[in-house]
């Protein structure tokens, strides 16, 4: 068993310009046994593969954050259309900026965490309807109030201004163009606004004193159907949540229902050598549920604390030679910031070299800040740095909750934990950060996780 843990840690530890050393072939290791089974490796992906899927994530991601601030109203998919570009301008315009059709790093950070705000305010998530397992989008704390039945699920404000009802049912020999008429049928129903595609329907207008909105579809004799009412009063709030409800909304999803995507098997970050006896600190989510963890070139590592608030994790070492811990000195960021990471091995032909990207932020919230544009895979955990090369924070990858399609591409999202919150979080571990080095690419090491 242990045989075939040290097999797997020593391909993945093998892309990184040393091969991995088990445990015990690290000087004053301490030995642990770890239960694990065998598990294959992810398969390579070209790098021209892997820039395309994130180009793709980044405009699902513009589309979604455009939507929210309520300034593109069009099918989430990720695909360049003019409407993107138009809407981009409008967004341009009214932040008193020039309409080029294209953000910088500052508008593009701006909007994003102006779109997270207006997602946390709602509440929103992504859920999985209990009685047919279609995948929809919900703005919690404006629907908190849900029923379900045989048919379907509803959900609605405390008032009932707003109502979201997923339906089910059989129909003989369906088509979008008969599904869509059947549902122009209920009185006082009048439709403003009508696509009828092979696959899908959407209706909108006015049912008596409020506006609706449905969207349907079918598979064999089931049909299956999401219509939104909310009062004209609330339109400014609840219009932008019915574009993402619209494109989030997968009635026949096949794969996982609801969430974020699972972890990688191996997954590999950075983390920040803080402390010359092996200490390190990483992004808790990458060494989540891990059967192992590998520090590339030292061995196993030990996660010993983690902060859920902030997603920070403590790591330790045991036995290790030659760390350069960075120096976590107060650095003065304010609008750039350089990130030094070591990008996921798909994405650099299997190597492990440090790299630098340069970023934007915007203030967020709980004192972290938003970062544009996201750095590569494999690089949450990663130091941020200010202009004269002093510690900033710490850079997490984030799964961007974007209301798109459940077969697109992931986006990501990227904040800095802010310098003082993970000085904070070292001391309350009673960890004493004594590195003195300001190079950060000497600073960082890979972290593999290793998961059943």
């Amino acid at each position: 068993m242990r045989s075939m843990l040290a097999a797997t840690l020593m391909f993945a530890a093998a892309t990184g310009a040393n091969a991995q050393m088990t445990t015990s072939q690290v000087p004053g290791a301490r030995p642990k046994t770890v239960q694990t089974v065998p598990i294959q490796p992810p398969a390579m992906q070209t790098p021209s593969a892997t820039a395309d899927a994130m180009a793709k994530a980044e405009r699902l991601a513009l589309q979604s954050d455009l939507a929210w601030v309520g300034q593109y109203n069009g099918a989430i998919t990720g695909d360049v259309s003019e409407r993107m570009v138009n809407a981009i301008k409008e967004y341009q315009k009214a932040k008193g900026g020039k309409p080029t059709g294209v953000l910088n790093p500052q508008e593009r950070a701006a909007l994003a965490e102006t779109a997270r705000k207006k997602q946390e305010s709602v509440g929103w998530k992504i859920v999985t309807e209990p009685t047919s397992g279609a995948r929809l989008g919900i703005p919690g704390k404006l629907l908190p109030q849900q029923a379900s039945d045989a048919n379907g699920s509803k959900w609605t404000s405390p008032t009932g201004t707003v109502q979201v009802v997923l339906s089910r049912r059989k129909e003989a020999n369906p088509t979008s163009a008969k599904l869509a008429e059947l549902e122009k049928e209920p009185s006082g129903r009048k439709v403003d606004y009508t696509v009828v595609k092979p696959d899908f329907f959407v209706l909108s207008g006015l049912q008596g004193l409020k506006k609706f909105y449905v969207r349907g579809t079918f598979k064999g004799d089931e049909v299956r159907t999401m219509t939104i009412l909310y009062d004209q009063a609330t339109e400014n709030i609840v219009e932008p949540v019915v574009i993402a409800m619209s494109s989030a909304f997968n009635a026949f999803p096949s794969g996982p229902m609801a969430g974020p995507p699972p972890r990688k098997t191996v997954e590999y970050g950075t983390g920040i050598v803080v402390s010359d006896d092996g200490a390190i600190v990483t992004d808790r989510l990458v060494t989540d549920g891990c059967l192992a963890i590998t520090i590339a070139g030292h061995g196993s590592a030990d996660r010993l604390a983690e902060d859920k608030q902030r997603d920070l994790a403590l790591l330790h070492i045991y036995g290790a030679r030659g760390l350069q811990p960075l120096s976590l000195a107060r650095g003065t960021a304010k609008t750039n910031v350089d990130v030094i990471g070591i990008a996921d091995p798909q994405s650099q032909g299997g190597a492990a070299g440090v790299s630098s990207i340069k970023a934007t932020l915007a203030p967020g919230a709980s004192g972290d800040s938003a970062l544009s544009p996201p750095p590569p895979v494999g690089f949450s955990g990663s130091p941020a740095v200010d202009a004269d090369g002093k510690f900033a924070g710490l850079v997490l990858l984030k799964a961007a909750m974007v209301a798109g399609p459940a077969t697109s591409v992931p986006a990501s999202q990227a904040v800095m934990v802010s310098a003082d919150a993970v000085r904070d979080f070292l001391k309350s571990k009673q960890v004493t950060a004594n590195g003195t080095s300001t190079d950060a690419k000497a600073g960082v090491v890979r972290v593999i996780c290793v998961r059943k």
